[in-house]
């Protein structure tokens, strides 16, 4: 049921200079999905009646995938003015002017921060009828980040960023994790008052707490459990060490949900991948984006499958596949390449060294070895010999090869295409195959063999 009492504002302005990429700091992936992506969906967990996400650095970029990931979401931008501070107040002037809750702030590059944990700040917010309830965390090296600054009774003081403490202030180990829930109203009234005399000179949005704090208003701090979980990503080095520590929580999770997987640590399972009872993981496997596979398959090892489906008891092994559809019982590997567009039936088998794309295998065919198979249908039951290759581009155009069912090919044989194999054929070692042929028919292209009388005499002299 949507909270008609709650906004959540998603800031993902920022440039992120640490990361030294050209992409946005929120569109890098973890566990396929970007840093942006795993933030929107918590805030659809919230079901909160609006979410404003705040953008500025390769704006169209970052909108897009608001729009992919959170299409119901509002888009505003940031103007040259910088800070934290402006940026919500951006998103709070995008709410409508009769909305009268909470706003939830949330930063795009926080990708851990769960439902759970937001859901348990917002209810003692809401319990301690707080102003303005901000999420702590208690680190072990806190550089960099605000210190949360407590009175003598515990209560909650003031926030100062890294740059502007004291020696003293920074010995602090509670951080603020730039979470917060503020009483709209709130925001209202002080954003507007936001000064920049600060070290960056920059709007702090943590400065509207110290203006609360100063005029008397109930302000709160509630420390997370873990402090992991608001972690921010800012280089490579944290974004790797996130998406290690949640690729074990989705392996772990697969685990329990019956999915054997041999080694956890050289295993990847992105979040959208769905797999199911008695599938087997073998070392050095990477399921990812939204691979679907079927109960008892044996993937790996040494494997990567992005956006594949693989049927009941199939076996990929030394595989790298993309958008490929792999049969029931089908068998594929080891060292396969399989292009968009492949399609292998049930029972069929691509074997060692074979690369396919925008082929369709039908059930029971066999392409076992050193072949290339593109554009192309081939029938069930029928076996490509080694080395076989449908030539399927002319230097301008591709075209197709089509060959049916219970059709068996010699070795080296070459399929120019467009050309149509009829069922039950039979094609000669070597032949080029440059003309249809009939049903039940044994092509031959190969000139006779000639053989030279002592050649390797004559060749000396």
């Amino acid at each position: 049921m949507t909270d008609s009492r709650l906004a959540i504002v998603v800031l993902a302005a920022g440039q992120g200079t640490r990361m030294k990429s050209s992409r946005p700091k929120v569109l890098h992936e973890l566990a396929g999905v970007p840093l942006l992506g795993h933030v929107l969906a918590t805030a659809r967990e919230l079901s909160a009646a609006h979410v404003v996400t705040v953008v500025r650095h390769e704006r169209d970029l970052v909108a897009a995938a608001v729009e992919e990931f959170l299409p119901e979401a509002v888009v505003v931008d940031q103007d040259d003015i910088p800070g934290t501070g402006r940026a919500v107040q951006v998103a709070v002037d995008a709410l409508p002017a009769d909305f009268d809750g909470d706003v939830v702030v949330v930063s795009g590059d926080v990708p851990l921060l769960d439902a759970a944990t937001l859901s348990g700040l917002l209810e003692a917010h809401r319990r301690a009828t707080a102003a303005a309830t901000l999420l702590s965390a208690i680190v072990d090296d806190a550089t960099g980040y605000g210190r949360v600054v407590r009175d003598a009774d515990g209560s909650l003081s003031r926030i100062v960023e890294h740059r502007d403490a004291s020696d003293e202030e920074r010995a602090i180990t509670e951080i603020n994790s730039g979470t917060y829930v503020f009483t709209v109203s709130a925001l209202r009234s002080r954003l507007p008052r936001l000064g920049a005399d600060n070290d960056q000179g920059e709007l702090y949005l943590t400065d509207v707490v110290g203006m609360l704090r100063g005029d008397g208003e109930p302000v709160e701090a509630v420390p997370v459990g873990d402090a992991w979980v608001v972690e921010g990503i800012n280089d490579r080095v944290q974004l790797s060490r996130a998406a290690a520590r949640l690729n074990a929580m989705i392996v772990r999770g697969w685990q329990l949900a019956g999915v054997t997987v041999h080694d956890p640590n050289s295993t990847r399972i992105d979040l959208r991948a769905t797999l199911a009872e008695d599938v087997e993981l073998l070392p050095n496997t990477h399921i990812a984006g939204a691979t679907t596979v079927a109960r008892g398959a044996k993937i790996g090892p040494d494997t990567t499958l992005v956006d594949c489906e693989v049927g009941e008891d199939a076996v990929v092994k030394r595989t790298d596949a993309t958008l490929a559809v792999i049969g029931a019982n089908a068998t594929v590997g080891p060292f396969a390449y399989l292009r968009p567009g492949t399609e292998l039936g049930e029972g069929g088998k691509i074997g060692t060294y074979v690369e396919t794309k925008n082929a369709k295998i039908g059930a029971g065919a066999k392409v076992p070895h050193l072949s290339y198979i593109g554009d192309a249908t081939i029938g069930e039951g029928t076996n490509i010999g080694a080395g076989g290759i449908t030539a399927n581009y002319d230097g301008v155009n591709k075209h197709p090869t089509t060959i049916g069912a219970h059709v068996h090919t010699g070795v080296h044989n070459a399929f120019v295409a467009p050309v149509t194999i009829g069922d039950g054929a039979t094609i000669g070692a070597g032949a080029v195959v440059r003309k249809d042929v009939p049903p039940n028919a044994l092509a031959l292209s190969v000139a006779p063999q000639r053989n030279v009388e002592d050649w390797a005499a004559r060749k000396q002299h």
